[in-house]
């Protein structure tokens, strides 16, 4: 069976959360702050909060940026659901914007188009989630310019994209943005396992965010309403949360963060002897923009179904039955049963209903070796072909 995504875990990520087993600290420890100092570094950000998913690092994000009741989050519809999750956690109210035919990231055209109707109405965002999907970064120059003259703020989910670069500058260094979060699961780039990150240049955020994920208890006195009664001391100054991670789970992270750029470049060896093996075919391969250097957490083929014999759904059983265990990212959220019941329903965001009719991931993990991608390639050929 070939998985389409899988971590890789050596001797020396093995011996860095043994270490922390046989430390006094499996939690709380020295381990998280290493963590969160080897991303800062990385991403040339000032600040990072280290939590236990990255759907925990988009909900402590939004609070930190005040988002709540009567207020909008807009995100794309191509995204796992937590990218508009976060919203509702928060008691805020949640808008889709379509997305770009070429990088099914947010278009910055219909972003535009959103806005202008929406200062008509009165009812502008407060809040505006672009997702680097797969990992290529969304349009940010021109996203953080319309945030600039409209007056929304901006976190960019990340969590496809560590490693990535955009403008030749490392995605997180939140030069367009508020925060930028990302993701260690076991697919994604490097993992911990499960766990999150914040990132973010603002002072506050990170004071909030940090505080948040904690159940909202400090042991700062300068953000206590009262003088410390002794060492023991903590108080809850807010409602906060168990969104802590481990330092098992940072001690892997911080083990894999010294291959990132390894991985990285790795997965685009990989894209690269993809887009020659499959250009006779009749699929669509990922484009990518000359402004990006995706992490390529993904990739995704589009089916030119006018050209084959077979459905889409046919295509990916098949690949299945072969045990290449494709997969489809993302159902648009609008579709999902949860969002038609606030009204959102088919037909609303075209671009990212007929990218959903033809996308596949076909596997892409720095592990898949050449033996295997072949296979992938003859399956494909097989099926397309006939």
């Amino acid at each position: 069976m070939i998985p389409y995504g899988k971590q890789d875990i050596t001797d020396g990520d093995i011996k860095a959360v043994i270490d922390v087993l046989t430390s006094p600290h499996l939690t709380q420890g020295p381990a998280v702050p290493k963590f969160e100092q080897d991303v800062i570094r990385h991403c040339n950000a000032k600040y990072a909060v280290a939590v236990n998913s990255a759907t925990s690092a988009l909900h402590v994000a939004c609070l930190a940026m005040e988002l709540g009741a009567g207020d909008w989050l807009w995100t794309t519809p191509n995204t796992f659901v937590a990218s508009a999750n976060c919203a509702l956690y928060c008691g805020a109210k949640v808008d889709f914007v379509d997305i770009d035919p070429r990088t099914y990231n947010m278009c910055p055209v219909a972003l535009e188009e959103k806005l202008v109707n929406a200062e008509r109405q009165g009812r502008l965002p407060k809040v505006v989630v672009p997702v680097h999907f797969s990992g290529q970064p969304c349009d940010m120059r021109v996203i953080h310019a319309l945030s600039e003259k409209y007056g929304f703020g901006i976190i960019e989910d990340a969590s496809h994209a560590i490693g990535g670069l955009y403008l030749n500058e490392p995605i997180g260094n939140c030069r367009y943005s508020d925060i930028t979060v990302f993701s260690f699961h076991p697919v994604k780039i490097i993992t911990s396992a499960e766990g999150g990150m914040a990132v973010t240049n603002n002072e506050k955020y990170a004071e909030k965010m940090a505080l948040l994920r904690s159940h909202g208890i400090t042991r700062t006195p300068s953000l206590m309403t009262k003088p410390m009664e002794g060492s023991w001391y903590y108080q809850q100054v807010d409602l906060g949360f168990n969104y802590r991670m481990t330092d098992l789970q940072a001690a892997l992270g911080g083990s894999q963060m010294s291959r990132l750029s390894h991985y990285v470049a790795r997965r685009h060896e990989i894209a690269k002897r993809y887009n020659r093996l499959l250009a006779d075919l009749p699929v669509i391969t990922p484009w990518q923009s000359k402004d990006g250097h995706s992490a390529y957490h993904l990739y995704v083929i589009r089916l030119k179904l006018d050209e084959i014999g077979r459905s889409h759904g046919e295509v990916f059983e098949a690949l299945r039955a072969k045990e290449i265990m494709v997969n489809l990212h993302y159902i648009p959220v609008h579709t999902q049963p949860y969002y038609q019941n606030m009204g959102f329903k088919l037909g609303d965001y075209p671009e990212a209903e007929r990218y959903y009719a033809e996308a596949i991931s076909i596997p892409l993990f720095p592990a898949l070796k050449e033996v295997e991608q072949d296979y992938v390639v003859a399956s494909l050929t097989e099926l397309l072909q006939q």
